[in-house]
């Protein structure tokens, strides 16, 4: 506990300071509580879009394959370095539960096909194709985990909070405060007995003085 002077003011100040801690120790709580809801939500979806991925992408890396099989190398090669094809990717930034987190968008813009389609499989169109479609759950599987990342981040800085309020401010003003009560109230007790020693001195005088002067007389 640190050195206070214990004056009634002092006292309030600290009572303030309580009153506001434990209000945002239970703000902080009650968001703590928050994103760990929505956390388990997100695992479950991310859990559910990396099974997705897991799954497709052997099928997907698969029409690779038979394209290389069905035809030789060198025209498989040839005919990807041929087909021209653009990508554009938006990122984006959002609040999820005050947590900033991407928000991805893939675009594909069609190019013009030059390679000679009797020398490519069809294999390997169906190959392109189907990672044109497959690509987005590629890319929602990274905003997910992203998005876990951060939200751990949050979660783990907000219970920081929470126990530096719950278990070392909270518990150092309380003690604080009644350190501070007990030393005014023995200040109050150590007034009043020396009052009422003041109090018995004086009437003894008066006494005193009345008895001297009735002796005078």
């Amino acid at each position: 506990m640190k050195r206070v002077v214990p004056t009634r003011m002092e006292l309030l100040r600290m009572r303030k300071r309580l009153a506001t801690a434990t209000h945002g120790h239970k703000l902080l709580k009650d968001k703590l509580d928050g994103l760990m809801n929505e956390f388990r939500e997100i695992v479950e979806d991310y859990k559910k879009a990396r099974r997705e991925v897991d799954e497709g992408l052997p099928e997907v890396l698969k029409l690779f394959v038979l394209a290389g099989i069905t035809s030789s190398r060198q025209a498989v090669e040839t005919a990807i370095t041929q087909s021209s094809s653009s990508l554009s990717l938006d990122v984006t930034q959002a609040r999820f539960m005050g947590v900033v987190v991407p928000k991805f968008a893939v675009h594909f813009e069609a190019g013009e096909t030059t390679y000679s389609l009797l020398d490519a499989p069809s294999e390997l169109d169906d190959a392109t194709a189907t990672l044109k479609e497959y690509f987005p759950r590629i890319l929602q599987l990274a905003q997910l985990e992203e998005t876990m990342r951060r939200m751990v981040d949050e979660i783990e800085r907000t219970r920081r909070r929470v126990n530096a309020l719950e278990h070392v401010m909270i518990p150092e003003l309380r003690v604080t405060i009644k350190y501070i009560s007990n030393k005014l109230d023995e200040q109050e007790r150590s007034t009043t007995i020396r009052l009422m020693k003041i109090k018995d001195q004086r009437v003894k005088e008066e006494r005193a003085a009345r008895e001297a002067a009735m002796a005078k007389h």
